[in-house]
This record gives structure tokens, sequence and C-alpha cells, in this order.
């Protein structure tokens, strides 16, 4: 089996947890008569309370022939030592960007922190389904932050993706599930 580790990079309340959450649903991680909590990634009491990353921790998916592991980084520059020893271990990243807010602070320093190491994002526009939501302003806006950080020219033709975390599923097209 084929092993990938990959790290979500996201701004606080872009839908990371929830997306991971989905995920593992949908993966079969979890049975079917098996209750299901949200939050399954945040760990302590103050992660589930804030909807923050503090601290990272993984799970892992399968698909296909490959199993994931899937690495939530902390997005606060307060927590940098965890972020660059998490992403020194990855092989990608997917960031993932609110559609109706773009881009955020948080987003920033970490994307700069993978970007330093070559990694190559997969760009993920959550919450595609809000009545505000503006995916292709979003996307211009991604394109322009990884320039300002320096992306290189493999970097800069970045894959992206459409999804709404809550309602379960994602698309290379924006015409929904």
């Amino acid at each position: 089996m084929e092993l990938r580790n990959i790290a979500i990079i996201a701004h606080v309340d872009h839908g990371k947890t929830t997306l991971v959450d989905e995920l593992l649903k949908q993966s079969g991680a979890f049975r079917a008569n098996e209750a299901v909590s949200e939050r399954a990634m945040d760990s302590n009491d103050i992660e589930r309370e804030r909807g923050i990353t503090i601290l990272a921790k993984c799970t892992s998916v399968e698909w296909h022939e490959t199993r994931i592991n899937i690495v939530d980084t902390p997005g606060h520059a307060d927590f940098g030592g965890e972020v660059e020893r998490i992403l020194s271990m990855v092989d990608g990243v997917c960031l993932l960007v609110d559609a109706a807010e773009g881009p955020m602070p948080q987003t920033k320093f970490v994307l700069a922190k993978a970007l330093a190491l070559g990694l190559r994002p997969i760009v993920v526009l959550n919450k595609v389904d809000k009545p505000d939501a503006e995916p292709d302003r979003a996307l211009n806006e991604v394109f322009d932050l990884f320039a300002n950080l320096g992306a290189d020219d493999d970097q800069l033709d970045f894959p992206h993706v459409y999804a709404s975390g809550r309602s379960g599923w994602a698309d290379l097209e924006l015409d929904g599930p």
C-alpha cells in the first residue's frame, strides 16, 4: 500500500475540522453504528472550546491503494516550531480557504513556511455553497498570495478543488456535487 503524508493549512473557522470529520466519515473510518462526535481531531478542551489547533495530531484514511495520513497543523505564529516540525515530515499540503473570506493572516504564516520548503499545495476552496461565497475572487487572492510569498512557477500552477465540508462534497468544477 502506498503512503502519503499531508498537512492541512487553514485559518480559524475556514472549515478544516469539519472537512477532516467528513473525510473520516466518508472513508469508512467509523463503523456504521458508531457515534461520531464533531471535532474528532480536536483533542483537548481548549481546542474543542475555541475551535483552534494547538497541538499537531494525525489521522488517516484509505483511498484506493493509498493510506493518506492527514496532519492537522496549528495556524498561529505562536506555534511556529510545531508548524515547521510538521511541514518537514509531509509530502504535500492542502490549503483550505473560505470562498467568502479568502486567505487570512494565519493562512499566510503557515503557507509561507510550506512554500519555503518547496511543497506544492492543493488549494481547497471551501464553503462555496455560502450565499456570500466568491470562489473566483478567493482563487485570485490565493494566486496573488502565492506570488507575494515567492512561490516558484510549479507552485503557482497549483491544482484547486471546490468544496462544501459541511455538506460533504468536493468537485473539480464549480457546479456542485
